[in-house]
């Protein structure tokens, strides 16, 4: 069975609150936390974005076993790579063995606010393998220069490095991202049970490298409530195709959830009090190849969930 942790989203909650979360999804068993790294929430009703690398340090001294993953930062235009580097590395060195840096190429969302030219697809997946390069060179604890295609670095050098050095873990939806997880990552990050990124993974270098996947749920006392619950915080999960890496700012992305139905969302989130529904939605991302699932409580009531999954979904995974 997989490993089974919790996903800390940044976009409907404030920085202490995650802390706490994370306090309580290592009390309960959940062996791992992947951590939002987004400067806009998704919508406006979330309501939320702390800065992660802040919130990270505090769970490093308020957890003892709990691993934590950013899931996923984008190091390439919002954050130079050398930054992230340094910041991935001192997150690490806070938590010995227990922190991973997850990097994906980002969304529009959080990377134009200073006014950078938002680039293709293509782009931006060379973008990311170059900005892997740079975090992996710095990381190695030497006087580093570096004049490539999307990146300049001056003799740098970081000074507070880990003992372990954390892995990098890919995200990818695509086929054209996920051969670049495979190639450079040392494992998969997914947002969904893509079935195909995994077997593309594996087959351009991932294979036996751990798979990390969100698996959307939301838990409530009837599954009427789930369902309103669902579709008023988390309705960006029914925005398909291009317009999650295009759209710029939340309040589009609320434009565009006003087409989102409440049957929008089936499939792709398990709701309601019905212990069978949740552990079959979890079995479809094991099903997928997927060996590390965070699960992501929509909504407030986040007690409630922690409450229900300790008695009655935890115990059968």
């Amino acid at each position: 069975m997989p490993e089974i942790g919790y996903k800390l989203s940044s976009e409907e909650h404030p920085p202490n609150d995650l802390v706490r979360y994370a306090q309580r999804a290592e009390a309960i068993g959940m062996s791992f936390g992947s951590i939002s790294d987004h400067f806009h929430p998704w919508i406006d009703k979330q309501g939320h974005s702390p800065f992660v690398w802040n919130v990270i340090g505090a769970i490093a001294h308020a957890t003892t076993d709990f691993r934590v993953l950013t899931g996923v930062t984008c190091p390439t235009i919002r954050i130079h790579p050398a930054i992230v580097a340094q910041a991935a590395a001192t997150s690490a060195a806070m938590m010995p063995g227990r922190f991973a840096l997850g990097v994906g190429s980002g969304e529009n969302l959080n990377e134009h606010i200073l006014g950078d030219h938002w680039p293709s697809t293509d782009t931006r997946l060379e973008m990311l393998e170059e900005a892997i390069e740079i975090i992996r060179k710095l990381w190695a604890g030497k006087l580093t220069s570096h004049s490539g295609t999307h990146y300049t670095v001056e003799n740098a050098r970081l000074y507070t490095l880990p003992d372990e050095l954390p892995p990098i873990m890919v995200a990818a939806a695509g086929e054209k991202a996920a051969k670049l997880a495979g190639k450079v990552g040392d494992g998969l990050v997914s947002v969904g049970p893509a079935e195909d990124s995994v077997k593309t993974f594996e087959a351009s270098g991932g294979r036996g490298k751990p798979r990390y996947a969100e698996v959307q749920v939301c838990w409530a006392a009837t599954e009427e409530q789930a369902k309103q619950i669902a579709h008023e915080w988390w309705p960006n999960v029914g925005i398909k195709g291009q317009l999650s890496q295009e759209l710029p700012l939340p309040t589009h992305f609320g434009q565009a959830a006003e087409m989102v139905r409440v049957e929008d969302l089936e499939g792709s989130i398990s709701w309601g009090p019905d212990p069978d529904v949740h552990v079959e939605g979890v079995k479809k991302f094991i099903d997928a190849g997927f060996d590390h699932l965070a699960i992501h409580q929509i909504g407030p009531d986040q007690d409630g969930f922690f409450h229900f999954y300790e008695r009655a979904i935890l115990p059968r995974l």
